[in-house]
């Protein structure tokens, strides 16, 4: 295949287990490139700056919010997350599949800078998983808890928006990163993203 490279946006709710996933869709996709998001929350245990995101103060990301350095940017949940642009786009031009992770919002700006970008939407099987899930990371208050639950109950509403669902339920996270999976390699075969010499080639093979 021919031309720019395919742009994944998985999001979803806080607690839908997204970084697991992505995380091990790229263990057997190495080719898939990761785009890392830009915040201003501290560092979970475990996470690495330019990994798992650029760790920013919000001096610093306000600085390149003015100097127009984001795809995306909002706030959420008290803290500032952004999409840079420029590694997105140079990526996308060299032919490299993409795949990221922004917040719900951030996912539908990006579909508006990117109309072809495919869109994956993460849910649990069961909605009061996500107590379970951010309970569990014992990183947040339980106010902090309640109020991404909050903010999980109005994503929701965003569903009908994305592409694809895929539901990542409980102890069966290998049957949703199956489902990403299959999604990535679909969409590399869909033919309008054939250039026309290629399908000229195999008209005429």
């Amino acid at each position: 295949m021919f031309g720019p490279g395919l742009l994944f946006v998985v999001s979803g709710p806080s607690g839908a287990g997204k970084d697991t996933l992505v995380e091990a869709l790229r263990t057997r996709m190495p080719r898939l490139k990761y785009s890392v998001s830009a915040t201003t929350r501290p560092p979970r245990r475990g996470e690495k700056d330019g990994i798992s995101y650029f760790f920013w103060t919000r001096e610093a990301f306000e600085r390149r919010v003015a100097e127009g350095a984001f795809l995306e940017h909002r706030e959420y949940n008290g803290n500032l997350y952004g999409t840079p642009r420029d590694f997105v786009e140079r990526t996308l031009t060299d032919g490299y599949d993409l795949i990221m992770k922004p917040e719900v919002n951030g996912a539908l700006r990006i579909q508006q800078a990117f109309p072809d970008a495919v869109l994956i939407f993460i849910l649990p099987d069961k909605f009061s998983h996500l107590r379970e899930r951010l309970e569990a990371r014992r990183t947040e208050t339980n106010e902090e808890i309640a109020r991404r639950l909050e903010i999980a109950h109005a994503e929701v509403q965003s569903i009908r928006q994305f592409d694809y669902i895929v539901i990542n339920e409980e102890r069966r996270s290998e049957e949703a990163v199956n489902d990403l999976e299959a999604i990535v390699r679909a969409e590399k075969f869909r033919i309008h993203r054939w250039g026309d010499d290629s399908i000229r080639e195999v008209e005429h093979s």
